[in-house]
């Protein structure tokens, strides 16, 4: 099984600030073609939260009409940019929404368990899991203490070092990090948010989090206060699932259309191939 990992795509109208600047419809229709041309095909692709900027429904429309050409099977959560209503309706022919409350829900189809978890506080930028949402993920979990699983959600649930998004915080990180210390099956939890590649332990297990498919956040570990952005190439989270030895393996997959330059073909080593065009662009 391979599952794809995109976040923070932030689809705004023509016109928009980010999209001006950042271009940010532009990369997520690079990062679908980018997915689709993939091998082997991803079996799913997660999109954790930050789907459009300002939660307007006209964003989901250009959102889902940028999406509509992705060939693996889509599954959406919210971000702190997202409102509930307006994507569980641009969602609704997905099926996998539920039709009230939380935007959360479970995945059996696959070896790999998918849970998406609503961390969402309409109104403000940090997330929290609340009893509810705490109760609801523990009886998801101890349905199939046996089925390696993936949490997938929109904000991290640990400090990573860059002080102004950790002042957002996350509420719930400890009670998490119990509940998913008591479950061995979970293999990794994934999140989005601070748009940079992070790893880390949480939990007795591995926590990351996922690129922008536009902006990244400027890699600043300073104590005081400070927050830039940087236009580093936009990148998508691969994991994939070794059934052989029962192992998840992050990879991450830089965006890009430049040509490879072929090694092996599959029967021979052949290095002295020429450089493709543009390998050096």
């Amino acid at each position: 099984m391979l599952i794809a990992q995109i976040s923070d795509t932030h689809v705004q109208l023509p016109g928009g600030l980010l999209d001006r600047n950042y271009d940010t419809a532009g990369n997520l229709e690079r990062a679908v073609r980018h997915l689709n041309a993939f091998t082997p095909q991803p079996d799913a692709v997660l999109l954790t939260g930050d789907a459009v900027d300002a939660g307007l429904p006209a964003e989901y429309g250009r959102l889902r009409e940028i999406l509509s050409v992705l060939k693996a099977p889509l599954f959406v959560i919210p971000g702190n940019h997202d409102e509930r209503e307006a994507m569980r309706r641009a969602f609704s022919d997905g099926r996998y929404l539920p039709g009230e409350g939380f935007l959360q829900y479970t995945i059996e189809d696959w070896p790999v368990r998918l849970i998406g978890l609503d961390t969402l506080i309409p109104g403000e930028h940090g997330g929290r899991l609340c009893d509810a949402r705490r109760q609801w993920l523990a009886a998801q979990l101890d349905q199939a203490r046996d089925r390696p699983t993936v949490i997938f959600m929109h904000h991290p649930p640990f400090r990573t070092g860059l002080t102004v998004m950790d002042a957002m915080g996350f509420e719930g990180a400890e009670a998490l990090a119990s509940l998913v210390r008591s479950q061995p099956q979970v293999h990794q939890v994934v999140s989005g948010h601070i748009h940079r590649p992070i790893v880390t332990r949480f939990g007795g297990t591995v926590a990351s989090v996922c690129p922008s498919t536009a902006q990244q956040a400027a890699l600043d570990l300073r104590p005081d206060p400070h927050l830039a952005v940087v236009m580093e190439p936009p990148a998508a989270t691969l994991l994939w699932w070794d059934s052989t030895t029962g192992s998840l393996v992050h990879h991450l997959s830089v965006i890009g259309e430049r040509p490879a330059h072929v090694l092996y073909d599959g029967s021979q080593w052949v290095m002295d191939n020429p450089l493709p065009p543009g390998f050096h662009a």
